[in-house]
């Protein structure tokens, strides 16, 4: 079975040939995944047919922006920053890969991954925008000089300071869970009474390889000592990155916090950042955020500040929090969000959750925070159950993981389409709530 995008109302934008040219680079897309499972197939074959997709998708923004222009849409320039950074970025560096591997079958699967993806997700989120159907997410980002000056800064002080040779993984990280994290939060204010926050997101081995190793430390988790050097280190980071880009006002240090993951995805949920963007540093993924003044709320309940008097017993107790981390992980993937509330209620207390809303959001949530047990909707549009299932069992690093099917029917037909699949086995949605955790209980424990 190939992988297929596979077109849904909720797609369509209402503008006819918006839509056309949507579908058609589906169909391309398509035809590639289809190419790529076909051994008689060529590399030129592929070669021409990614190059007929770029033209297309080349030309379809053309076309796009026009239109926008034409009605005068409010999101213009922050929708043609996005166009640009897909071809003149993204495409690229998926093509050089490409040449460079003589157009492996490895580098082809991660063009399509990350073709597939970034349509799916212009498409449901800023194209559905033009008509007023969804908010745009990223109408607040920074201009692009500025994004790609704050980028490049932080590559350089990354390897200024840890010789680490950074690669930029999302340009507009969504606030996805990887590994073990420490989310540590900066809030700087001026005179005038406005607040900037900033976010770094260090994963867990990133910290302990870098200043561990520079403060000759022998543990394999973030202690104390660690972390007290980490919140300094990150505040100079700061301070090097802020000055880069010549603020007219002078900021100062209001407040500072350390997370728990679920205090991050709340804050980080109720305002969309103007920069968001996620590195690999090659010993550990690394999340630099910026929220602008004018975006910000007051928060009713926020998490504890750190000062002088309680900075080294908030972060042991920090720390100790931490631990229930080290618990199962869980990944929940189904499109309704109700299902994946109410199975995150379920389980939150006894297991660390992740949830994915597609199967493509899925295979990215594993290469950023591998889980313990897959709990997999069957039924999903452009990408089902059975899909992301073959996807998984062909990736050698993640093929071990158990995957239980979610399932809102029980009878014999659609349970015939899910055992010959070997899935570690199927929970039905309708069950009630004991039932639900005990038998994830025991999937677990199997």
């Amino acid at each position: 079975m190939s992988n297929q995008l596979v077109w849904v109302d909720r797609y369509n934008i209402g503008v006819k040939f918006i839509d056309e040219e949507h579908k058609k680079l589906f169909a391309i897309l398509n035809k590639l995944f289809t190419y790529r499972k076909e051994e008689e197939k060529s590399q030129w074959v592929c070669q021409e047919g990614i190059k007929y997709f770029r033209e297309h998708a080349m030309k379809h923004f053309t076309e796009e922006e026009a239109y926008m222009a034409s009605i005068g849409y409010m999101g213009f320039d922050i929708h043609r920053q996005l166009h640009d950074n897909f071809r003149k970025k993204t495409l690229p560096a998926l093509e050089k890969e490409l040449e460079q591997s003589s157009y492996s079958d490895e580098a082809i699967h991660h063009f399509l991954g990350v073709c597939a993806g970034w349509l799916i997700g212009h498409t449901l989120t800023e194209d559905r925008a033009i008509n007023g159907k969804v908010i745009s997410k990223w109408g607040e980002l920074l201009p692009e000089d500025k994004q790609a000056v704050m980028k490049q800064t932080i590559i350089q002080l990354l390897y200024d300071m840890f010789l680490l040779d950074a690669k930029v993984v999302s340009e507009c990280y969504g606030g996805e869970r990887f590994g073990d994290g420490i989310y540590y939060r900066l809030v700087y204010g001026n005179e005038k009474g406005e607040n900037w926050e900033i976010f770094l997101i260090f994963e867990q081995k990133l910290i302990v390889s870098t200043l561990g190793g520079m403060m000759d430390s022998d543990s394999d988790t973030v202690n104390t000592m660690l972390m007290n050097a980490a919140r300094y280190i990150s505040q100079q980071f700061v301070n090097r990155v802020e000055k880069h880009m010549h603020y007219e006002d002078v900021y100062e240090i209001k407040e500072e916090n350390l997370l728990t993951y679920s205090q991050f995805n709340r804050i980080f949920e109720r305002y969309n950042p103007q920069f968001s963007v996620l590195f690999n540093t090659g010993a550990g993924y690394f999340s630099y955020c910026v929220v602008a003044p004018h975006l910000m709320q007051k928060e009713d309940d926020g998490p504890v500040k750190i000062k002088a008097e309680n900075a080294m017993a908030e972060i042991e107790k920090y720390l100790d929090g931490r631990e229930t981390e080290k618990r199962n992980k869980i990944l929940i993937v189904d499109d309704s969000d109700v299902v994946r509330k109410t199975m995150k209620g379920l389980l939150d207390k006894d297991y660390a959750v992740t949830e994915a809303n597609s199967g493509l959001s899925a295979i990215r949530c594993l290469a950023l925070n591998r889980p313990d047990l897959i709990l997999l909707d069957y039924e999903m549009p452009v990408c089902d159950g059975s899909q992301v299932l073959e996807m998984i069992r062909s990736e050698e690093d993640f093929k071990d993981i158990p995957v239980v099917f979610l399932t809102g029917r029980a009878d014999k037909e659609s349970l015939q389409k899910i055992i010959p699949l070997k899935p570690k086995g199927f929970l039905l949605k309708t069950l009630g709530a004991e039932e639900i955790k005990k038998s994830v209980d025991e999937f677990m424990e199997g």
